[in-house]
């Protein structure tokens, strides 16, 4: 009978930790994210209608770029590897017009606090008019950390995006696309009054 519940005990025991390893085999990391991350997704225009697909989809997309580009700050020293070249193109597919005066502003604040991950809360998507255009806003906060998983301090940012129209197979879809990051939305055209003695 001992014999009995032992061998139980052992064969529980066994499934267990089967289940365990089957568990964390079907988690992907986050290297496995990235490196599948790309813009190449579109979206169909009946889940356009909603705001909150939007704010979903703009919130994935930002928190994608920021991933990307710590990955690549992160990188060897010369960034001239192929796996940076392959990065610093996914980051360039984001973008509808990509620039290297874009990367640069974007990388220069994460490269001067030493940021290694991202988390993007807060997001909210908004309209701006500009003369006669209709241009659509990100805002958000993001929250950066260093190597040692500290907070470095959380920042209001925006970023200027783009729906382009992308009709694949005869089915209205749409592509995403930033036009500008970490920018401030255009200003409204003012005269300014000079005083004369």
């Amino acid at each position: 009978m001992k014999r009995i519940s032992n061998f139980l005990i052992f064969a529980i025991t066994l499934l267990m930790l089967a289940a365990c390893n089957e568990k964390k085999n079907s988690e992907v990391s986050d290297i496995e994210k990235l490196r599948n991350s790309n813009n190449k997704k579109s979206y169909p225009a009946v889940q356009m209608d909603s705001a909150q697909a939007i704010n979903f989809i703009t919130k994935q997309k930002v928190q994608e770029l920021l991933d990307l580009s710590t990955l690549y700050l992160s990188g060897s020293g010369n960034k001239n590897t192929e796996i940076d070249t392959v990065i610093y193109s996914q980051i360039g597919s984001y973008f509808h017009k990509p620039d290297s005066l874009t990367f640069k502003r974007l990388f220069r604040e994460l490269d001067s606090l030493k940021v290694k991950s991202v988390k993007v809360n807060n997001l909210s998507v908004y309209k701006d008019y500009y003369k006669k255009d209709t241009l659509d806003y990100a805002k958000f906060d993001v929250e950066y950390f260093d190597d040692k998983n500290r907070s470095l301090g959380t920042f209001e940012k925006n970023a200027q995006y783009i729906l382009m129209s992308a009709p694949i197979k005869f089915k209205k879809e749409f592509k995403f696309y930033f036009l500008n990051f970490y920018s401030s939305p255009l200003k409204k055209d003012s005269t300014s009054v000079k005083v004369t003695k």
